[in-house]
């Protein structure tokens, strides 16, 4: 089973407070940003809090996500999308449904709609992310 099997798994069988306990901690393992990343450039937009994702690619071909929010609650949600795409070659970030993969955690009826407005535009950054680099 993947991490993110593991995670629903997981989410599954918890209550409210301690999902969001969970959200709290996946934010926490988030590799940290740079603050100099951290500019309207990276900014997502559409997102209650501030959120920023840098993309990269290492030499191997795979994208590697540096990502960061001020609000704890978002970042997990962050690390939730993130862990569905990280250090995976364009082809395979290009063949994932990062939407469907997320499903079985019901972000939009767990959470307030201010906290999860912004996921699809970060979903659609990473999708473009990895088209750009597809045709470089």
């Amino acid at each position: 089973m993947s991490k993110i099997d593991d995670l629903i798994e997981e989410y599954e069988f918890l209550e409210a407070d301690d999902r969001y306990r969970l959200l709290i901690d996946l934010g926490k393992s988030l590799e940290d940003m740079p603050d100099a990343l951290k500019t309207d450039a990276t900014l997502v937009r559409g997102c209650s809090a501030s959120v920023w994702v840098y993309p990269t690619q290492v030499e191997d071909g795979r994208l590697h996500f540096l990502a960061d929010s001020n609000a704890a609650i978002t970042k997990g949600i962050i690390a939730l999308v993130l862990e569905t795409v990280q250090d995976q070659s364009v082809e395979a970030v290009l063949q994932t449904s990062i939407a469907e993969i997320l499903e079985p955690f019901d972000l939009k009826n767990q959470l307030s709609s201010n906290r999860t407005q912004g996921i699809p535009n970060m979903i659609a950054l990473i999708e473009e992310t990895a088209k750009r680099y597809q045709n470089a």
